[in-house]
C-alpha cells in the first residue's frame, strides 16, 4: 500500500507538471480502440434487438474491464516482485497516466487563446476536441459555457474519481475505473445507437462516479475559499441545482461553478444534429466572459491540489496506523 501511495504522488507531480502525454500507445487510448474493436465484433455477434444489444452491452463491459484491468496488475506484480523499485517507477508512469488535470486545463487553454484573438471558428474547432455535443453553430458564449461545463465536469472524471481510486486501489483500479469512464464517454449516449448498447456502461458510470463527484463538489467549494469567487454563491447553487443534469453526478460540480462564477451555465444542446432540452444551472448574474476560462481552470488545479492533500494524507495517516496496530 506504501509503495502505491508513493508512486500516486510521483504521479500526481507528473501529470502537473508534463501533462497528458501524447501518443498513439497511451494507455487510455489502447482502451478506446479496444472498445471500438469490441463494439464492432458483438454486434456482429448479437441481434439488433433491445434485448441481444443490452447482452452484447454486458459482454462489452465485462471484456474491456478485465483486459484493461489485469494486464497493468499483472505487469505490477511482476516487477514489484523483482524489483520494489522498478514496480514503483511504473507504477508512478500509470498514475500520471490516469491522471488528466493539466491536460484538462492545456486543451481548454487552446479554446481560451482562440476566442482571445476573436477566432471564433478555431474557438468552435478547440472546444469540439473536448465536449461532445455540436460546436459548428455555437456562439462565443456558448463556446465559453460549453468550456466551463466540461471544465467542471471533469475535475471529478479526469482528476479527483481516477485519484480516489487509486489510492483505494492503486493503478490497477485507477485503470478499472478509466476503462468505464472510456466507455460510458464512448458508447453512453441516449440515441438511436447506444441508448441500449451503452446502457451497462453508462449506469456502472454514474455508480462510480456518485461518491467522487460529491466529494469533488465539496473540495471545490472548498476551493473557492482560496480564490475570489463567490463561496456563499457556490454553494447556494450547489445546493439548488446540483440534479439539474440527465445524469445523476454531471451537475454537482458544474453547480459549484456556475455558482462561484455567478454565470448560468448548460440549457439546451445540439447533440448528433438533434437538439436536446435541458435545465439551465446558476443564476443570470452576469454574462460569461473568456476570462471565466482561466477562473474554471484555476478551480480545477486548487481542487486537484485540495484532494491529493486530503485524500493522500488520509491514505497515509491509515497507513501509520495499521503499522503501528501491526508492530505491536
Amino acid at each position: 500500500m506504501r509503495y502505491s501511495l508513493i508512486a500516486f504522488c510521483i504521479g500526481f507531480i507528473m501529470d502537473l507538471m508534463l501533462g497528458d502525454p501524447n501518443y498513439s500507445w497511451h494507455p487510455i487510448r489502447l482502451i478506446g480502440k479496444l472498445i471500438a474493436v469490441m463494439e464492432k465484433l458483438l454486434r456482429k455477434r448479437f441481434p439488433k434487438t433491445k434485448q441481444g444489444e443490452l447482452v452484447a452491452g454486458v459482454f462489452l463491459v465485462c471484456i474491456v474491464i478485465g483486459i484493461s484491468t489485469s494486464i497493468p496488475l499483472f505487469l505490477l506484480s511482476t516487477l514489484y516482485h523483482w524489483n520494489r523499485y522498478v514496480g514503483i517507477a511504473l507504477e508512478s508512469i500509470m498514475c500520471y497516466q490516469l491522471l488528466a488535470t493539466k491536460a484538462l486545463s492545456v486543451e481548454s487553454w487552446k479554446v481560451y487563446k482562440a476566442l482571445k484573438y476573436k477566432d471564433i471558428e478555431a474557438g468552435r474547432t478547440a472546444v469540439s476536441m473536448i465536449v461532445g455535443r455540436d460546436t459548428q453553430s455555437l456562439s462565443e458564449a456558448g463556446i465559453i459555457k460549453a468550456t466551463i461545463e466540461t471544465v467542471a465536469e471533469n475535475t471529478s472524471d479526469g482528476s479527483i474519481a481516477p485519484m480516489i481510486y487509486m489510492l483505494i486501489g492503486g493503478a490497477g483500479l485507477g485503470f478499472l475505473y478509466k476503462a468505464v469512464n472510456t466507455m460510458d464517454s464512448m458508447v453512453g449516449y441516449k440515441n438511436d445507437r447506444y441508448l441500449y448498447f451503452g446502457k451497462v456502461a453508462a449506469r456502472m458510470d454514474d455508480l462510480l462516479n456518485y461518491i467522487p463527484a460529491r466529494l469533488s463538489a465539496y473540495l471545490m467549494i472548498l476551493g473557492t475559499m482560496f480564490t475570489k469567487n463567490n463561496t456563499k454563491n457556490a454553494w447556494k447553487i450547489y445546493r439548488r441545482d446540483r440534479y439539474n443534469h440527465a445524469s445523476p453526478n454531471s451537475a454537482h460540480t458544474e453547480a459549484v461553478v456556475a455558482g462561484a462564477l455567478e454565470v448560468q451555465l448548460a440549457g439546451d444542446a445540439y447533440y448528433f444534429g438533434k437538439l436536446y432540452p435541458k435545465k439551465t444551472i446558476g443564476d443570470n448574474i452576469r454574462p460569461v466572459e473568456v476570462d471565466d476560462i482561466k477562473k474554471a481552470n484555476k478551480l480545477l488545479y486548487i481542487t486537484a491540489v485540495l484532494g491529493m492533500i486530503m485524500f493522500g494524507g488520509m491514505k497515509l495517516l491509515l497507513l501509520i496506523v495499521l503499522n503501528n496496530y501491526f508492530v505491536r
